[in-house]
């Protein structure tokens, strides 16, 4: 039985989403497939591309160009400039994705950057993100945000909010939900349970209740609830020594408190390659994890690097 393709959306046309694409084809051809969803005037001029009526072409289509399931998004790609009329067909992209992994025509879903201003103000888009709104199209209370590359996995447990609101929004409840998460999501794609690190909230993890109470108070109980149920898990640690080569040989993922905490190191590390996935979905979705570039959009010096990690671990999750 023939391998599905991956459903590839097109992002934000004003950046780099219709530039790293057809990137990534000439990269990947031959070794898996994918078709993008979006408008096929967006592309670079002289980008070999075939246009689609399915997925199900796309594997036919794949080695004379990059395959298109074309949408009209009503005008012109201006780089740099988002415009308000593309915005609703940039959403309608990502529910098109869903759609089709949902029914069995994708076998996963990979995102080109949105920017979340312009769907905001072009389409009333009420969702911090895309995680936000992957989450309500699948139905689901809680789905994980996950960042990973070749040296490192990490999970933030709060996401899209200032800093100033970590601690409130860091409620025990979350904080399981998360890690059960990433402990079932990982199990699958490893074929073992995972080793989880969870780093603490406070420098120095709290520095036994002297710079904060929440390691104390929270998180060493809920660890040790875990790891009584057979969980390999660790912490709370402290997040200024759990990233060095050693440290990050010891875990398979480390489970953060807050956004920064966790990207931080992973972009030190492989800025370029870095992959972001959504656990809990119920189905594969991957990202570059990057922005939509409006600074370099149309200047031909975007780099394809980490949406073909992206489409590779779609691959390699959804065979899992």
């Amino acid at each position: 039985m023939p391998t599905l393709p991956i459903a590839l959306t097109s992002g934000e046309p004003a950046g780099v989403g219709p530039e790293i694409a057809p990137m990534a084809w000439a990269a990947l051809r031959g070794e898996l497939d994918f078709f993008l969803i979006g408008d096929p005037s967006h592309l670079p001029a002289g980008t070999p591309l075939v246009l689609i009526d399915a997925p199900e072409q796309a594997a036919a289509a794949m080695p004379q160009g990059l395959p298109v399931l074309g949408r009209d998004f009503g005008a012109p790609r201006v780089p740099g400039e988002a415009q308000a009329v593309h915005a609703r067909h940039v959403v309608d992209a990502i529910r098109d994705g869903v759609a089709l992994v949902q029914a069995g025509r994708a076998a996963a879903v990979t995102t080109n950057p949105i920017h979340k201003k312009a769907l905001h103000d072009g389409a009333g888009f009420a969702f911090p993100g895309h995680t936000e709104f992957l989450a309500s199209l699948a139905g689901r209370a809680h789905v994980v945000m996950m960042l990973a590359c070749s040296e490192l996995r990490v999970v933030p447990t709060t996401i899209h909010i200032p800093l100033a609101d970590v601690p409130a929004a860091l409620t025990p409840e979350l904080l399981e939900a998360t890690l059960r998460i990433t402990h079932a999501s990982l199990a699958s794609q490893l074929g073992h349970a995972p080793r989880i690190a969870v780093a603490g909230l406070n420098p120095h993890a709290g520095e036994a209740g002297a710079m904060g109470r929440e390691e104390i108070e929270m998180i060493a109980p809920l660890i040790a609830r875990l790891s009584a149920e057979g969980m390999q898990i660790a912490g709370p640690l402290p997040a200024d020594t759990m990233f060095h080569p050693p440290a990050r040989a010891r875990y398979d993922v480390a489970v953060c408190m807050y956004h920064d905490q966790a990207l931080i190191p992973i972009k030190t590390l492989d800025f370029a390659s870095g992959v972001n996935v959504t656990l809990g979905l119920g189905f594969v979705r991957t990202s570059p994890d990057h922005g939509t570039a409006f600074d370099i959009a149309g200047t031909g010096t975007a780099d394809p690097s980490s949406l073909i990690a992206a489409l590779r671990l779609a691959r390699e999750m959804a065979g899992a």
